[in-house]
């Protein structure tokens, strides 16, 4: 089945023939064009390295001291209290 081209912005790479030629054939291997291949990896890392920034692991301790904070927080402390009342005032018209 033909594919059908979607991509509407360009990336230019410059790398040495070295890299390109590995990277062709490693592409090859897999029966994919370099451009497949290459967005394939890139976006592959790219969900690695978003996950691992935008995603907090809990253990199981952790998670039960988290939900026992939010279902019984402790009273707000003095600084707390002036942080609070400074965002309030920067945030007032």
């Amino acid at each position: 089945m033909p594919r059908v081209a979607q991509r509407q912005d360009r990336v230019s790479l410059r790398l040495s023939p070295q890299s390109k030629q590995k990277l062709e054939r490693a592409a090859a291997y897999l029966d994919k064009t370099l451009t497949d291949f290459v967005i394939d990896v890139a976006l592959q890392k790219a969900e690695t390295v978003v996950r691992e920034h935008e995603m907090i692991a809990l253990t199981a301790e952790e998670w039960a001291r988290f939900q026992d904070l939010l279902l019984d927080p402790p009273e707000p402390n003095e600084r707390l209290r002036r942080a609070l009342a400074e965002h309030g005032r920067i945030l007032r018209p």
